[in-house]
């Protein structure tokens, strides 16, 4: 059977139904046929073929080992690690059982010993594709990017058309940060078999890390008519939609998310959801779900109640973002001000290396600074036991990158989400959320699977001793000489539409006035000037603010006069930084995390009343702040002096505020 042996399946298939005709009841026309429906992926066919005829052959190998194949297909892993090594019992040198055997133990979660039996099926045979394709995906779910990528580029160096392997190695570099060339991997592949969902989901994915939305929502398009239910495609839909502004396509969408999250549709993260403004009890429901579908199966705690008795509270923090990242620059200060008499510091960075300043500053600030970039969530929570944690505080939450896996693993007595991720993780493995009184209020803990702990202020730190460059002219920002400078420095699918008419009523009532906005990415808020004209504003009145370096940024704040605030979702740091920067920060207080922001950080700088309670205030106290100057005048130097002494500024009182926290959750867990 070379047709079988070629991959030619549909001629294999014809040519085993004249075998079958002419022979019906023959032992090996059955193994044959039971082959191929395996290959076909008709695993169900299959099973009881192959099972009637391990039972006339219990000791076959080949049985054994076609068997164990259909029954991994079914996801009845354990039972086809037995049919392995089955088989394995009888050939031990037996490459593909090797390989076979070391895929159903990844499936079990046994990465080490899948390691093992990969590498041993590569000691026998180094010259077919499918081995190194197969270590190469376990290598990916271990986090070695850069091993499987090696792995990838042997299987091509064997059969360069290989589009397995192709895809394998596209996923390697969109690990690695590369999301051009593994574009260009993902077209490869999709070369050789032009209609696979899979490579079109992966291509899809690096043409959404190129910031491509437009082009990724294309190939959704394709699996949706290929495979409707294809796993998690309604929510890559959702979020590639959001973050391509498309607004007729998000009206369609957002009706039905309620439904299908509640429904365990897969791939609705709480990311997406937020930015839908979806409501605080699905939220939660979607970050359970969104654990189910990432974690691995239930494993054993490493730490299992033992007591530490260290001089001081070892205290670490885990992150992706421990670089040139809103996260890395928000919390180096704090870090700086933590008392080392009583806490000392670890850092466990789980994401690249970019060389940055702010990363130097980081490991600075550390008593040890782990570099774990590129490792599995296994070797994370066992570095984090062996080093005895007291307090692990996870700043990542759900966002790109995070490693929730490995607080699942509970390698540390007290587990703390904080400020990467606003919202609840789901996980019942994190003990504690930090907080405010605002972002997270008591009446919200119905919606949080950990305890709510508030800050006494702000839960927001920022970096205070950023300084601002020199502050380009208006002409050089390409704002008019003279009018009001109503700006939002947010990402662009921040913006909604009723939000965003809402602004073009204000550009309407101030004459004069333009809106300063982000530059959006490539093909993303094409549709603003569009609207803009639409209801009748002159779209030149839309400035798009260049991309410059941080000090610039912080500097040319002083040439807008008020910030305008986004709602479901807020502006975070982007708002921390138009305060910090002396322009004031109009807001709505949100129903959710997310939107509520800006009010804790408003709150926190000393200027409450720069929070409305409904969109109709929002547009009213926007309106009079742009008519009113000696008003907006009084708010502007009341900020100045605020950022002298108000809590949001003061990093001091943060750190012993967190400390306190700290020591809270200590004395309420032991």
């Amino acid at each position: 059977m070379e047709a079988l042996r070629y991959g030619d399946l549909a001629k294999a298939d014809a040519l085993l139904g004249q075998l079958r005709a002419a022979r019906p009841n023959h032992p090996q026309v059955a193994l044959l046929t039971g082959m191929l429906r395996t290959q076909q992926g008709r695993y169900e066919e299959a099973l009881p073929i192959l099972q009637a005829l391990l039972n006339l052959r219990p000791q076959d190998p080949g049985i054994q080992y076609y068997l164990g194949n259909a029954l991994h297909g079914l996801g009845r892993f354990a039972e086809a690690l037995e049919r392995y090594q089955g088989a394995l019992a009888s050939r031990p040198q037996d490459a593909a059982a090797l390989s076979s055997r070391g895929n159903a133990l990844m499936s079990l979660e046994r990465l080490d010993e899948a390691l093992a039996s990969h590498n041993a099926a590569l000691t026998v045979e180094t010259r077919d594709e499918t081995l190194w394709t197969n270590r190469g995906i376990l290598l990916m779910k271990m986090k070695h990017f850069a091993e499987a990528l090696a792995d990838f580029e042997q299987a091509l160096a064997i059969r360069p058309g290989l589009a397995s392997a192709w895809n394998g190695k596209g996923n390697a570099l969109l690990s690695l940060h590369q999301p051009g060339h593994a574009l260009a991997c993902f077209e490869q592949a999709l070369r050789g078999e032009p209609t696979n969902s899979g490579y079109l989901m992966n291509r899809a994915t690096a043409l959404v890390h190129l910031n491509r939305y437009g082009e990724a929502l294309a190939d959704y398009d394709r699996i949706q008519a290929l495979q409707p239910d294809f796993p998690g495609l309604a929510g890559q839909i959702a979020l590639a939609a959001l973050y391509d502004s498309d607004w007729p396509r998000m009206a369609a969408i957002a009706p039905l998310i309620p439904g299908q999250v509640r429904a365990g549709t897969p791939g609705f993260d709480p990311w997406t959801l937020m930015g839908y403004g979806m409501d605080g009890a699905l939220l939660l429901t979607s970050a359970r779900a969104r654990l189910s579908e990432t974690l691995p199966l239930a494993t054993p705690p490493l730490w299992t109640g033992e007591k530490y008795r260290h001089d001081r509270i070892r205290l670490a923090y885990v992150s992706g973002d421990f670089r040139n990242h809103p996260v890395g620059l928000q919390i180096v200060e704090a870090l700086e001000r933590h008392d080392r008499t009583r806490f000392e510091l670890i850092g466990i960075s789980v994401g690249e290396d970019d060389g940055s300043d702010i990363r130097a500053r980081l490991i600075r600030t550390f008593d040890q600074f782990h570099d774990l970039g590129g490792r599995s969530d296994e070797e994370i929570a066992q570095t984090m036991r062996r080093l005895e944690v007291d307090i692990a505080v996870d700043l990542s939450g759900h966002t790109h990158g995070n490693c929730l896996g490995a607080f699942a693993r509970r390698p540390a007595p007290i587990q703390v989400s904080w400020l990467g991720h606003p919202g609840t993780t789901g996980g019942d493995f994190m003990d504690y959320i930090l907080a405010d009184a605002i972002v997270a209020p008591p009446e919200h803990q119905p919606f949080y699977s950990e305890k709510i702990l508030a800050l006494a202020d702000s839960y927001f730190p920022l970096d205070t001793s950023r300084r601002p460059g020199d502050c380009p002219s208006r002409a050089e920002s390409r704002l008019p000489e003279s009018g009001f400078v109503f700006c939002s420095f947010n990402r662009a699918w921040k913006i909604t539409p009723v939000l965003f008419d809402l602004w073009l009523g204000l550009l309407r009532q101030v004459p004069d006035s333009v809106l300063w906005l982000r530059s959006p990415a490539s093909g993303t808020g094409l549709n603003l000037p569009k609207r803009a004209l639409e209801l009748g504003i002159d779209p030149a009145r839309l400035v798009f603010a260049e991309n410059v370096a941080l000090d610039v940024h912080l500097a040319r704040h002083a040439l807008a006069d008020l910030f305008l605030d986004t709602q479901p979702y807020g502006a975070h740091a982007t708002a921390a930084d138009a305060l910090w920067a002396g322009l004031p920060v109009l807001t709505q207080l949100g129903d959710t995390f997310a939107g509520r922001v800006g009010a804790s950080l408003l709150t926190a700088a000393g200027l409450p009343e720069l929070i409305a309670r409904s969109a109709g205030e929002y547009e009213a106290m926007a309106l009079d702040l742009a008519r009113n100057a000696a008003r907006l005048k009084a708010i502007r130097e009341r900020l100045a002096v605020n950022r002298t002494c108000a809590p949001l500024f003061d990093m001091t009182r943060f750190a012993r505020k967190l400390e306190a926290a700290y020591e809270t959750m200590l004395r309420e867990k032991t």
